[in-house]
Parts: structure tokens; C-alpha cells; sequence
């Protein structure tokens, strides 16, 4: 369903332009969807999480778990298994169709009114970080296929690479909800053809060998780590593209959707590059897949990379300008996003003329699962501890109602995930930063860990005060 009439016309009347047109900016931010602007079925949270995990970024991560010394099959094991991390995402959006609002509204019961502010802060700028990754991907997939044209040498090609690749982004998450619901499907179908198509091409000849020497524990975790990015980014999200369902939505279906298109898409594309890996250096992943690929594919291939990041791009880009919204930024989300796109322009232009791309993006992913793992952790415990009923109107108090805790601020949540962070820290082994007990765990990267230790911190707080909120 692409639109929705806040009102039924009689004959002959004009038309009452609803709030969630395509091509129509949206009028709501983080307000309440009201339940006679619902509409949509759980189909549509199946097309938004297949058509935006349809990004070459999963390529590059099950290159990296073979990077990291794993075999073809074992980093085919890592990649199923961060595939199934998008139950968690499917499951976090239960709170949209409950309350209809963000996902970083329904925090404010875990964190406390003023305490989800530093979190909201952090996912922000991860999210963010996010988008610039896929930005610059995109960039250099549309740089080479310029250089394919003949045009290469200098800063130009790549500026406006650059240029159109955020163009794109931008157009699509300043019109809104329906017009990325739009998008994400009839891009998704192309897309699926054509990186379908990729899969054919590149697996039937991967190295499927066991490795000389057998992993190691550091080997393992790193690979976790990077293929569970993916999917870890969103849980500050899913709220986002749920709120607009109407209340009688079936929630096993919600979940059920949304995991199967995040499982379906990343896990073809990160078998994809695992085996891509074993047959080619992937240090330049663009450029490593495209030789992989007979000639006539090749300008094919360049367009589903831009395509995909695109796909990714629009869904963090859109949840950004809500995110805004929740740390108090006083404009609409259409002009809030603002903000957002200038951040992403600024970030992608240092990636792509100031740093190695490849280095910058390992080190991100790694450290990426500090931020996410123990929020998710505290904000899925809540959730569970709550059984996914809140009081929406004390969700958008400014003072006083259920959440507002101590002066705004929930011990229990705060305590939770101050506690999965500095394990997360203390256990991270990245280029940036590499915890003290990285060493003396043999080399292990436990950052992921921090999910469980944020959330069994703040049940053992929170269990007994925090319960349903019952109307």
C-alpha cells in the first residue's frame, strides 16, 4: 500500500492529501502515528529490510572473515549465523506498531526521559558512520564505472561520484515513510536480479580447501564481529519503519518478515564474498569482484554496488532525521535531515580523499559493536520485561509520567549500559583501539559479549519495578 487518505471524500469533493504520500514530504516526525493514518501490512517490513541489506557492504564482510584466516565454509557458518541476527531487528520493530513512534522514543523506557539522550547521541553518530560507509562504496563503485567511460585521473570523477551518490540518498529520505517504502521495493527487485546474478558468477569457483593452519580464536571473533555489524547498526531503527502499521498488525509477523528479508539478502551477499575472497585479493573490494566478472557484467556490476549503498543509505539517513528529533533538535524531520545529509557529505569527503578506505572501514566495524551490542542489550531486555507494552503519551512527556524516573534519568538502564560498554571496551581488539584483555584471552574479540552483559544487568536491576504498562 503506497499511500493512505486521512479522510474519504464524498463524490465530487476534493481529495484530502494524506500524511504518507509517495513522493510527498512527510508531515510526521516522532509524533504518534494517530491509528486513522495507519496502514501498510508486514509484507511491506519484508521489502524495506531485503531491498536495504541488498548492499555490496556484505560482500566486503565475508571477504574480511576469509581475511582474517577463516575457509570458505566457515566463514559461510559466520555469515548464516550473523544472518540470523535480524530476529532481534524483526522483534525490536514490535514496539512501532505498538506505540507508533521511533525506536529511539521507546528507549526513553529503558533510559529515562534526559538518560537516552547520551545513547541517542552515540546512535546517531554510528548511524551516521554507517551511511558514510555505504556512501563512499557507492562513490567508488560510480568513480569506476566513469573511469570504464574513459573519465578518470584527478578529483573530478570521484566528486561528483560523490555528488550523485548523495543526491540520491537525499531525495528519497527528505520525501519520507512511503516514498522509502516505495523505493526500497522496486529497487529491491532489481537489485535481487542482479546481485543474484553476481552469486552465479562468483561461487561456483571458490576455494572451498580447508586453510593451512586452523583459525584461532582472535580469527573467529573478528569475523563475528564484522558480519554481526551489519545487522547490530539497526536496532536503533526498526520502530522507525513500523510505526505507520496499524495496531492489529500480526506481531509474530512483523518478526517473522523483517528477519527473513535481512537474513535472505546479507547472507547471498556475504557467501558471495567469502567466495570472492578465495579467488581474488578483495584489499580493493570493488575492484577485486569486478575482475571476477566477465566483461559484459561488469558495468552491471558497478551499477547494483551504487545501487545497493543507495538502498542502505536511505533507511539510515531517514532514521537520522528522527533521531534528531528525540535529542531535541526543534525543526520537522524534512529539515532536520539536513543536518544529517551535511554530516554524511563531510564524513564521506574525508574517507574518500583524506584516509585509506579499507583500513578506516575494518577499524569502524570493529568498533561499531561497543556502541550497539550493549544498547541493544539493555533496550531488547526492557522490551522483553515490559512485553512490549508502553505508555505511549508518558514516552513523550517532557517531565514527570512513568519514565521519567530520577530527574529523568533511569539508574537501572544507565548502570546496564555503562557495564556492557566497558566490557565491549575492555574485550575490543580493532585498529583504533584494542582492549587490555585482548592479550590475555588469546586474542579474542568478546565486544559482541556486551549485549548479554547489558542485559543481564539491567534485568537483575529492573525486574520487579519495571513491568506492562496496563491502560
Amino acid at each position: 500500500m503506497l499511500g493512505h487518505e486521512t479522510a474519504t471524500a464524498a463524490p465530487g469533493a476534493a481529495r484530502t492529501t494524506g500524511r504518507d504520500e509517495v513522493f510527498q514530504v512527510e508531515e510526521h516526525g516522532i509524533d504518534p502515528i494517530p491509528d486513522a493514518e495507519r496502514h501498510g501490512s508486514a509484507k511491506d517490513v519484508f521489502w524495506l529490510w531485503f531491498g536495504s541489506n541488498l548492499t555490496f557492504t556484505y560482500v566486503i564482510n565475508g571477504a574480511l572473515a576469509v581475511a582474517f584466516g577463516l575457509s570458505f565454509w566457515q566463514a559461510t557458518a559466520v555469515v548464516v549465523i550473523g544472518g540470523l541476527a535480524f530476529l532481534a531487528i524483526g522483534a525490536a520493530g514490535l514496539s512501532g506498531v505498538r506505540t507508533g513512534t521511533a525506536t529511539l522514543v521507546v528507549s526513553r523506557a529503558a533510559f529515562g526521559r534526559r538518560g537516552n539522550w547520551p545513547a541517542g547521541l552515540l546512535n546517531w553518530i554510528v548511524g551516521i558512520g554507517y551511511t558514510v560507509v555505504n556512501t563512499v562504496v557507492g562513490t567508488l563503485a560510480l568513480e569506476a564505472f566513469l573511469a570504464d567511460l574513459g573519465w578518470s585521473g584527478g578529483h573530478a570523477p570521484r566528486a561528483l561520484a560523490l555528488a550523485v551518490t548523495l543526491a540520491l540518498t537525499f531525495a528519497v529520505a527528505l520525501w519520507g515513510h512511503a516514498t522509502v517504502q516505495f523505493a526500497e521495493r522496486w529497487m529491491a527487485y532489481v537489485l535481487a536480479v542482479g546481485f543474484a546474478a553476481l552469486v552465479v558468477l562468483v561461487l561456483p569457483g571458490a576455494d572451498t580447501s580447508a586453510p593451512a593452519a586452523a583459525p584461532g580464536a582472535q580469527a573467529w571473533s573478528l569475523a563475528f564481529v564484522v558480519v554481526l555489524a551489519g545487522p547490530f547498526s539497526y536496532l536503533p531503527m526498526p520502530a522507525d519503519y513500523t510505526r505507520y502499521l496499524p495496531r492489529t498488525t500480526s506481531l509474530k509477523a512483523v518478526t517473522r518478515s523483517a528477519a527473513l528479508g535481512g537474513f535472505l539478502s546479507s547472507v547471498a551477499l556475504g557467501v558471495a564474498g567469502a567466495a570472492a575472497a578465495t579467488r581474488a585479493d578483495m584489499t580493493d573490494a570493488v575492484a577485486g569482484a569486478e575482475g571476477l566478472l566477465p566483461g559484459w557484467f561488469q558495468p552491471l556490476f558497478l551499477a547494483l554496488v551504487l545501487g545497493g549503498s543507495v538502498t542502505n543509505s536511505i533507511i539510515t539517513l531517514y532514521s537520522s532525521s528522527l533521531n534528531l528529533q528525540v535529542l531535541g533538535i526543534p525543526w520537522s524531520r524534512a529539515r532536520a535531515i539536513v543536518i544529517s545529509a551535511a554530516v554524511t557529505a563531510a564524513g564521506s569527503l574525508g574517507a574518500l580523499f583524506l584516509t585509506d578506505f579499507t583500513t578506516s572501514l575494518l577499524s569502524f566495524l570493529s568498533l561499531l559493536i561497543i556502541v550497539f551490542a550493549p544498547w541493544g542489550g539493555v533496550f531488547l531486555a526492557d522490551m522483553v520485561l515490559r512485553r512490549c507494552a508502553y505508555d505511549s503519551a508518558g514516552l513523550h512527556a517532557d517531565a514527570g509520567g512513568p519514565y521519567w524516573y530520577r530527574s529523568g534519568w533511569h539508574p537501572a538502564g544507565l548502570t546496564a549500559l555503562l557495564a556492557g560498554l566497558v566490557f565491549s571496551a575492555l574485550t575490543c581488539d580493532s585498529e583504533l583501539w584494542t582492549g587490555p584483555l585482548v592479550a590475555p584471552l588469546g586474542g579474542a574479540d568478546l565486544t559482541l559479549l556486551g549485549a548479554a552483559v547489558s542485559a543481564l544487568v539491567y534485568v537483575l536491576l529492573a525486574r520487579g519495578h519495571v513491568t506492562p504498562h496496563r491502560p
